[in-house]
């Protein structure tokens, strides 16, 4: 049980985060943090920096300036300890082609220290929840997109991380698992202490799952809160997150000129 007197270290902080590739700012003086038991989501366009903040997150991509914190530590200094308790499913599938799912799962439990892994009674749950067991011993290689997202979040959630980092992590997935997915992390961060970083550029998803948001526009925050402090913040008690966030970005008035023009073709 958890000591309510003892204050719950945050899972995530970003302190001034600065992602670059080649002299080109992706991410800009980028604060914020994820407390404890919350979702939360991180919009932008494609290009946004949401990824690349991502990157820097799990250790992908090291900052020219700022830092990170998991749980109070940076892990450009302490790597190994910092990704032991993340999981991360990245925006693009990376898994081993010529291995199974089982044989993939195993791989990731012994990295993890899991003594069972894949094999004991929380791998075996996450392999049914998802329905895996078809193609559980097939070579990855041969899997649908779909079916290697699934992989990819059991993977993520085999051991129980204290947090997610999960860039675009519904891509692919059908009703059934898109929705499986929303329940289990909104139960995965009810005890209080855990925390998920959620990436997406799906406004829907984002206003149903997650706690608060952060809107990213070319690698800077734009807004950010709950549903209910934007819609203060544009002064609108009915407005969407679709319309937050394309009015904080100003491409509100690119798509009505984009239509417009379309219209006179």
């Amino acid at each position: 049980m958890t000591d309510p007197a003892v204050p719950t270290p945050v899972p995530l902080r970003l302190e001034g985060l600065t992602v670059a590739y080649g002299g080109r700012p992706a991410v800009q003086e980028l604060s914020l943090e994820v407390r404890p038991g919350e979702i939360y989501g991180l919009l932008g366009s494609n290009g946004a920096g949401k990824s690349s903040t991502i990157k820097a997150v799990v250790g992908l991509v090291r900052p020219v300036a700022g830092r990170v914190l998991v749980f109070g530590h940076d892990p450009v200094i302490e790597g190994v300890r910092t990704k032991a308790g993340i999981g991360y499913v990245p925006e693009t599938s990376l898994l081993y082609e010529s291995l199974t799912p089982r044989e993939f799962l195993e791989f990731v439990a012994s990295v993890r220290h899991l003594p069972s892994g894949p094999t004991g009674e929380r791998g075996r749950a996450l392999v049914a929840a998802f329905r895996l067991e078809e193609e559980y011993d097939q070579p990855i290689a041969t899997l649908s997109n779909g079916t290697r997202q699934k992989v990819l979040l059991v993977a993520a959630l085999l051991h129980q991380p204290p947090l997610l980092v999960l860039d675009e992590p519904l891509n692919h997935l059908d009703p059934r698992a898109v929705r499986l997915t929303k329940d289990l992390l909104t139960r995965y961060v009810a005890d209080g202490r855990r925390g998920v970083l959620f990436s997406t550029h799906t406004m829907e998803v984002a206003e149903r799952l997650c706690t608060r948001v952060g809107i990213l526009d070319h690698g800077l925050l734009r807004g950010e809160g709950s549903l209910a402090s934007l819609r203060e913040r544009v002064a609108r008690g009915d407005a969407t997150l679709e319309e937050i966030f394309l009015g904080l970005t100003e491409e509100a008035g690119e798509v009505r000129a984009a239509v417009a023009s379309l219209e006179r073709v």
